[in-house]
């Protein structure tokens, strides 16, 4: 185990060190050179750029890797879980209810639409399905969940990636400032539309952290976060049903294999709920004794959910650092045109039907 973890240092201090520099960098060019109170230049969108000029100008020992995938998979999700202080349970529950309606129109226009390109160039089924799940529930895991129960190649496995990556970074860099001219600085809506239209959990919680941190909005982070665990929730449904008409439409009906639901389930989202619970009690406790759990006062609990916040935030700010230190330029010339193509519209697709769907809800008056 000691061992283990040993493995993990010099990965995970290279992606502190950019998160570091991107946020110095921001500071420096934002305040000391552009002469602004606050810097207009998202330290995140820093550290995930220098990351991949790092990882593609010079060759990084590959024991750092270990550390990036540990950033991506462990820091990421741990982030995630407290990010939930930020939210009590019932702001869980009505983002919840209220982005359900465009995470599934969302996922179901991935599906379509992926699966219809895909036989209009004459993509192979499984690139197509693949590229579909990716693009509509969440990125590689939902690829990589998939590809054992269609009989994916590894080849087509690292391609649906490589696609999927490609669209997502973008999507994650450009996306906040689109969303916030398009939804004139609603946060509701921009939360939604980052949480249904950008592909990687990762990516949503760098967007959250671009917009959040360049429009002083820490509640569209929440909603966005919140927004992408219900979309991957929906795996346990969705990459079931993909496999069963995948094999559908073979020859060999009968070699579908089954994913196990424990293996696809996320069950981080569980932390984030109970770090709602708590931040539920909390407060509960101080308007009606004045203490947290019957030990903080309103000082000392307000001063802990800042910590918890703040920490959050760090360990986000490392794992989108450890995404663009992960990042190979090289191995993505080589993914073709036609997969790309169907990559980028289906991505496009989701992107349009999540903002006609969320100004459908504007129309009908909805809200937080």
């Amino acid at each position: 185990m000691q061992k283990m973890i040993f493995k993990n240092i010099p990965g995970i201090l290279v992606a502190l060190a950019i998160a570091y520099i991107g946020a110095e960098a921001s500071r420096y060019i934002g305040i000391n050179i552009l002469g602004f109170s606050k810097s207009p230049i998202s330290s995140i969108m820093l550290a995930i750029i220098f990351g991949i000029v790092l990882a593609n100008t010079i060759t990084l020992p590959e024991r750092c890797n270990i550390g990036f995938k540990f950033c991506i998979k462990y820091i990421l999700k741990f982030g995630i879980i407290l990010l939930g202080i930020r939210l009590g349970l019932l702001d869980i529950l009505k983002i919840g209810i209220i982005g359900l309606p465009v995470v599934i129109i969302c996922i179901a226009s991935a599906l379509l639409i992926a699966y219809y390109l895909s036989k209009s160039l004459n993509v192979s089924t499984k690139m197509g399905s693949l590229i579909a799940v990716g693009t509509g529930i969440c990125g590689a895991t939902a690829i990589v969940a998939t590809a054992p129960a269609i009989d994916a190649k590894k080849e087509e496995v690292t391609y649906a990636i490589g696609v999927i990556t490609v669209f997502g970074i973008i999507a994650m860099l450009l996306y906040p400032y689109i969303a916030h001219f398009i939804f004139k600085g609603d946060e509701l809506f921009i939360g939604l539309f980052l949480g249904t239209s950008i592909h990687e959990t990762a990516q949503v919680a760098g967007s959250g952290l671009i917009y959040s941190t360049q429009f002083d909005s820490p509640k569209t982070l929440d909603i966005a976060t919140v927004t992408k665990l219900v979309r991957n929730t929906c795996m346990v449904v969705v990459i079931p049903a993909v496999s069963y008409f995948y094999f559908l439409n073979q020859k060999n009906s009968s070699d579908i294999k089954r994913s196990s639901i424990l293996s696809i389930f996320p069950f981080f989202i569980f932390g984030f709920i109970a770090m709602g619970i708590v931040r539920t009690i909390g407060d509960y406790g101080v308007e009606n004794s004045g203490m947290a759990f019957m030990y903080l006062d309103q000082s000392m609990w307000l001063s802990t959910i800042h910590l918890i916040k703040t920490s959050a935030e760090y360990l986000l700010a490392i794992a989108m650092a450890a995404v663009g230190l992960s990042t190979n330029i090289a191995s993505l010339r080589s993914l073709g045109i036609k997969p790309l193509y169907v990559g980028f519209i289906t991505a496009l697709s989701v992107g349009i039907f999540s903002i006609l769907t969320i100004y459908l809800i504007k129309i009908l008056g909805i809200g937080i």
